[in-house]
């Protein structure tokens, strides 16, 4: 479940391992750039971070935000 905090929405994801990780950050860059609108995420082994915010709309959550993590959801 996604989360809103400081103005982001934030989710972690925890998969078997790096190489899952890695495409998922993958599948996740597709749809960014599709959307152009990119995730804050990081990523350590088998767990990747996003969190959400508009900067374009002063680091707010937008309705873009919320549309970017429904696609990611998707994704899984």
């Amino acid at each position: 479940m996604w989360k809103e905090v400081d103005n982001q929405l934030t989710k972690s994801f925890e998969f078997k391992d790096f190489q899952e990780a890695f495409a998922f950050m993958t599948r996740v860059a597709f749809l960014a750039e599709a959307q152009q609108h990119h995730p804050n995420w990081s990523n350590v082994y088998n767990q990747v971070d996003i969190a959400l915010t508009s900067h374009d709309a002063g680091n707010t959550v937008t309705e873009k935000d919320h549309k970017l993590a429904k696609a990611i959801d998707e994704l899984i």
